[in-house]
């Protein structure tokens, strides 16, 4: 499959789902429906133990995929179970600390940039990305107002590529594509019907290959 590198692409956030076979079912079902770039694996307050063997089942599906698996927080768990790169949403001292000790070996993206002032004290580490929004920010069907203008803003000015976080609606991505980012994180919009996930997938690339902005070489 080939990747659409020239406009916004997707992002998935695997839901909060106890059962491991479940949650790697839900997950690999969303990913045969097309492209997703990466796919990032929160911890939802499981212990490190079991986090990790949420960890081992997801990434290599993930991977397979044609994806980068990202995990949020733990590094241990990340090189572990072999990710390809860690989202922090710690403070800018964690971030520090990830980005000297893994890049480039590992993806490393930040979130928690909340504000400009933030978000360019982030930029100043260089990481390999930074996230707008909370990884379980999307309860409203569109995307929130502050961080589509942070990722326009941020896209505008800033050549470290920017996620932004989608709502509800899968139809929400495009309003993120519109900003400039080069990526929509979508979370309940895929997952809230596990078997609509495919075709949902399907339907944001659909979307995205016909209305969202090009971007130049």
């Amino acid at each position: 499959m080939t990747a659409p590198e020239d406009r916004c692409r997707l992002v998935l956030i695997v839901p909060d789902i106890a059962d491991i076979e479940e949650q790697a079912k839900v997950v690999a079902d969303a990913l045969r429906g097309g492209d997703v770039a990466s796919v990032i694996i929160p911890q939802y307050g499981l212990d490190d133990g079991v986090f990790q063997k949420h960890a081992e089942k997801l990434v290599p599906i993930v991977q397979a995929a044609g994806g980068a698996a990202l995990i949020a927080g733990d590094s241990r768990v990340a090189g572990r179970v072999k990710a390809d790169g860690l989202h922090i949403t710690g403070n800018v001292a964690e971030l520090t600390d990830a980005v000297e000790k893994f890049v480039p070996k590992l993806i490393v993206g930040a979130g928690n940039a909340a504000d400009r002032h933030h978000a360019l004290e982030v930029g100043e580490l260089r990481p390999d990305y930074i996230f707008f929004g909370k990884l379980d920010g999307d309860i409203k069907p569109e995307a929130h107002p502050k961080n589509l203008a942070l990722g326009e803003w941020w896209a505008s000015m800033i050549e470290i590529p920017c996620i932004v976080m989608g709502g509800t609606d899968a139809k929400s991505a495009l309003e993120v594509a519109l900003t400039g980012a080069e990526f929509v994180a979508l979370r309940e919009a895929v997952f809230a019907d596990p078997a609509a996930a495919p075709s949902i997938v399907a339907e944001v690339n659909a979307l995205l290959d016909e209305k969202a902005p090009r971007f130049e070489d």
